[in-house]
């Protein structure tokens, strides 16, 4: 009888330590995407310009890559509950102060230690599963956490527009207070504190390439766009540093005796693939979730809360898949359900293309559910694929660097697909145009009737002309847009295919 009971205490604490973890990632994941809609209001109530007030985003998603692969050290360095606590009250105090904030610099500092103390939650939280859980029950734990790494990137925009429409901007960051509090009790009640802190030299050099390759990838890949890639000075130099950078960040982990990063732990097989692998979904998954919100709220005009309520249902059906896969992950061969993710994801991908400006609700709930699905096939079965085979003592290093890996897809996604979107769009409407002439019997006849009807509300010819090349031209680019939006869906489904 005490036996039954030690082992169901036992139990219980372990699923607690589950839920404390992944309650700590969910609130990192959604304000990584919970600021989005609410710039317009932040930029004008600090007065900044377009430019300026996306580093916002941009200051929060580089200080995070910087620390997600440093916080396998960071807890060895100051014990890894210590830590785990001490990112989560950072976390809640930043907050603070982004909704404090009076002054863009001020914000853009905030952001930055949110996205420091946030990076430790995500990577930690993962390893502490792959360490408290018998390889039997990981399936199930991972689905616990696969749930807030899927639904929580979704609910944030949903969230932030609710919170910005009725409350204000200040309230996207000031909702993270009595979470994080209550995050950080659950964490000093649950999370077990044998490890102690290991006494370490400080690889001072690794740290300083790490922040200037990897911030530098990262700022290139956030402002690429907006400042026209490669023919803008900065995003050169960028990437110069990057590459640079990168280089001699390898090759000094690789042969110092106590690297800030281990990265000799992509010797297991599964875990390098796996990462590979995983920048790919990354890519996918959050360039898709970018792009599907821009979509419905250009062409189709939905608000920041129907963009919301429409990507929600795709996320609870990740939800509702994670614990049933859970289950089935000790059966079934984790390659087979991630080729079986991702033939679903290209497929609806394909289906996605057919949109058009008249798509709405129901054209696109069906898919977006589906694709829900799909991906959750892909992301529990993938981190098991991939760390199911790293020692217990490498886990913190590995799950480091396979979350950066997705983190760093997802970037190289959203900037991708962000240039496609430009480059697809000005040459649809360039090849559309050709066929707009006095030469065109379909353009004239459309022309003449436009003109017509504008000329029977106002009775003046010139005027009437004048509105009818207008309404032509916001046609044509109505059109050109969706065109590439079609091209972008066929460009990752076919990505999803040739990497099965």
């Amino acid at each position: 009888m005490n036996e039954q009971l030690k082992e169901n205490k036992s139990n219980l604490i372990k699923w607690l330590i589950a839920i404390t973890v992944s309650f700590a990632a969910v609130m990192e994941l959604i304000d990584t995407s919970i600021v989005n809609v609410a710039l317009t209001d932040m930029q004008g109530n600090l007065g900044a310009t377009l430019s300026e007030i996306g580093w916002v985003v941009t200051g929060y998603a580089v200080a995070n890559a910087i620390i997600i692969p440093l916080s396998a050290w960071l807890g060895d360095v100051f014990g890894r509950k210590r830590y785990f606590v001490f990112s989560l009250i950072g976390f809640t105090l930043s907050s603070i102060l982004c909704g404090m904030a009076t002054s863009l610099p001020m914000l853009v500092a905030a952001r930055i230690l949110q996205g420091l103390c946030g990076g430790g939650l995500l990577a930690k939280a993962q390893a502490v599963l792959f360490e408290t859980f018998p390889r039997e029950e990981q399936g199930q734990a991972q689905a616990l956490f696969g749930i807030g790494v899927i639904v929580g990137p979704v609910i944030g925009p949903t969230l932030g527009g609710y919170l910005t429409d009725t409350l204000g901007w200040r309230w996207i960051f000031f909702i993270n207070i009595p979470f994080g509090i209550l995050a950080v009790l659950m964490a000093m009640l649950f999370l077990p504190s044998g490890d102690k802190p290991k006494k370490s030299s400080i690889d001072w050099i690794g740290i300083l390439l790490l922040i200037v390759s990897i911030g530098s990838l990262q700022t290139m890949l956030e402002q690429g766009n907006q400042e026209d890639w490669f023919s803008s000075r900065l995003i050169v130099t960028l990437s110069i540093s990057a590459a640079i950078g990168l280089i001699l960040f390898i090759w000094h982990e690789l042969t110092t005796e106590r690297p800030a990063v281990n990265l000799r732990v992509l010797r297991h097989r599964s875990l390098a693939a796996g990462s590979f692998y995983s920048s790919i979904l990354g890519m996918g998954l959050y360039g898709t979730t970018f792009a599907v919100p821009i979509f419905t709220q250009t062409i189709l005009h939905f608000t920041a809360m129907q963009t919301g309520m429409l990507m929600l249902p795709g996320a609870l059906a990740s939800a509702a898949m994670m614990p049933i896969i859970g289950t089935i992950s000790n059966k079934v061969e984790p390659r087979i359900m991630i080729g079986f993710g991702s033939v679903v994801t290209a497929l609806v991908m394909f289906t996605m293309a057919g949109i058009s400006p008249q798509s709405g609700t129901d054209s696109l709930f069906w898919p977006l559910l589906f694709r829900g699905a799909g991906s959750a096939f892909m992301f529990m079965s993938l981190s098991l694929a991939s760390m199911s085979s790293v020692p217990k003592e490498e886990i913190p290093a590995a799950s480091g660097f396979y979350n950066l890996t997705r983190q760093l897809g997802g970037s190289i996604g959203i900037a991708i697909l962000t240039t496609v979107l430009d480059r697809r769009e000005a040459f649809h409407r360039a090849v559309l145009v050709e066929h707009l002439s006095k030469y065109t019997p379909q353009a004239v006849e459309r022309l003449n009737q436009m003109t017509a009807m504008f000329q029977m509300h106002s009775g003046d010819h010139a005027s009437a002309v004048n509105q009818a090349m207008t309404m032509l031209n916001g046609i044509v680019n109505s059109q050109s847009a969706v065109l590439s939006f079609a091209d972008l869906f066929w460009m990752v489904g076919i990505a999803f295919f040739v990497t099965i």
